[in-house]
Protein backbone atom coordinates (compact mmCIF):
# COMPACT_ATOMS: atom_id res chain seq x y z
CA UNK A 1 0.00 0.00 0.00
CA UNK A 2 1.24 3.48 -0.81
CA UNK A 3 2.04 5.87 2.01
CA UNK A 4 -0.41 8.63 2.92
CA UNK A 5 1.79 11.29 1.30
CA UNK A 6 1.89 9.35 -1.98
CA UNK A 7 -1.91 9.14 -1.80
CA UNK A 8 -2.08 12.93 -1.36
CA UNK A 9 0.21 13.44 -4.37
CA UNK A 10 -2.02 11.10 -6.41
CA UNK A 11 -5.15 13.03 -5.38
CA UNK A 12 -6.57 9.99 -3.58
CA UNK A 13 -6.68 11.75 -0.21
CA UNK A 14 -8.27 15.21 -0.29
CA UNK A 15 -6.27 18.08 1.16
CA UNK A 16 -5.86 21.78 0.53
CA UNK A 17 -2.80 22.12 -1.69
CA UNK A 18 -0.95 25.32 -0.81
CA UNK A 19 1.83 24.92 -3.36
CA UNK A 20 2.60 22.51 -6.16
CA UNK A 21 5.13 22.25 -8.97
CA UNK A 22 6.72 19.40 -10.91
CA UNK A 23 8.87 18.32 -7.94
CA UNK A 24 7.09 19.14 -4.67
CA UNK A 25 3.72 19.70 -3.08
CA UNK A 26 2.81 21.50 0.17
CA UNK A 27 -0.22 21.28 2.47
CA UNK A 28 -1.25 21.86 6.09
CA UNK A 29 -0.35 19.29 8.75
CA UNK A 30 -3.44 17.49 10.07
CA UNK A 31 -2.00 17.59 13.60
CA UNK A 32 -0.53 21.10 13.81
CA UNK A 33 2.09 21.84 16.45
CA UNK A 34 1.97 25.61 15.81
CA UNK A 35 -0.53 28.09 14.33
CA UNK A 36 1.25 27.61 11.00
CA UNK A 37 2.33 24.02 10.40
CA UNK A 38 2.84 23.08 6.77
CA UNK A 39 4.30 19.95 5.20
CA UNK A 40 6.46 20.12 2.07
CA UNK A 41 7.13 16.82 0.30
CA UNK A 42 8.71 15.63 -2.92
CA UNK A 43 6.14 14.19 -5.30
CA UNK A 44 8.42 11.22 -5.86
CA UNK A 45 8.43 8.69 -3.03
CA UNK A 46 11.68 8.95 -1.10
CA UNK A 47 11.43 7.11 2.25
CA UNK A 48 13.77 9.40 4.23
CA UNK A 49 16.83 11.63 4.11
CA UNK A 50 19.05 8.57 4.04
CA UNK A 51 17.54 7.57 0.70
CA UNK A 52 18.59 10.75 -1.11
CA UNK A 53 20.96 10.22 -3.99
CA UNK A 54 23.70 12.85 -4.24
CA UNK A 55 23.61 12.78 -8.02
CA UNK A 56 19.83 12.65 -8.58
CA UNK A 57 18.66 14.66 -5.56
CA UNK A 58 21.38 17.27 -5.00
CA UNK A 59 19.02 20.23 -5.50
CA UNK A 60 15.85 18.79 -3.92
CA UNK A 61 16.34 19.96 -0.32
CA UNK A 62 17.37 23.42 -1.54
CA UNK A 63 14.21 23.59 -3.64
CA UNK A 64 12.12 22.54 -0.62
CA UNK A 65 13.72 25.35 1.44
CA UNK A 66 12.96 27.87 -1.31
CA UNK A 67 9.33 26.70 -1.34
CA UNK A 68 9.26 27.02 2.47
CA UNK A 69 10.44 30.63 2.18
CA UNK A 70 7.68 31.38 -0.35
CA UNK A 71 5.07 29.78 1.90
CA UNK A 72 6.37 31.61 4.98
CA UNK A 73 5.87 34.87 3.06
CA UNK A 74 2.31 33.87 2.07
CA UNK A 75 1.50 32.81 5.64
CA UNK A 76 2.82 36.08 7.07
CA UNK A 77 5.58 34.52 9.18
CA UNK A 78 8.65 35.37 7.09
CA UNK A 79 9.64 38.38 9.18
CA UNK A 80 8.72 37.05 12.64
CA UNK A 81 10.56 33.76 12.06
CA UNK A 82 9.81 30.10 11.63
CA UNK A 83 11.34 26.65 12.00
CA UNK A 84 12.08 24.07 9.32
CA UNK A 85 12.41 20.47 10.48
CA UNK A 86 13.36 17.27 8.69
CA UNK A 87 12.94 14.14 10.81
CA UNK A 88 14.81 11.01 9.74
CA UNK A 89 13.86 7.52 10.85
CA UNK A 90 11.87 6.24 13.79
CA UNK A 91 14.25 7.52 16.47
CA UNK A 92 14.43 10.88 14.70
CA UNK A 93 10.66 11.27 15.02
CA UNK A 94 9.73 10.49 11.41
CA UNK A 95 6.14 9.20 11.51
CA UNK A 96 5.44 8.93 7.76
CA UNK A 97 8.00 7.00 5.69
CA UNK A 98 8.15 9.67 2.95
CA UNK A 99 10.70 12.50 3.04
CA UNK A 100 9.00 15.65 4.31
CA UNK A 101 9.84 19.06 5.70
CA UNK A 102 7.85 20.76 8.44
CA UNK A 103 7.38 24.53 8.31
CA UNK A 104 6.30 25.80 11.74
CA UNK A 105 5.58 29.34 12.89
CA UNK A 106 2.96 31.82 13.96
CA UNK A 107 4.10 31.90 17.59
CA UNK A 108 7.36 32.00 19.51
CA UNK A 109 8.78 28.49 19.31
CA UNK A 110 10.85 27.09 22.16
CA UNK A 111 14.60 26.92 21.73
CA UNK A 112 14.51 23.21 22.54
CA UNK A 113 14.75 20.71 19.73
CA UNK A 114 11.92 18.22 19.67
Amino acid sequence: MECIFCQIVAGEVPTEILYQDEEVIAFRDINPQAPTHLIIIPKRHIPSLTHLSEKADSSLIGHMVNVANQLAQKEGILESGYRLALNCGEWGGQLVPHLHMHLLGGRRLSGKLG
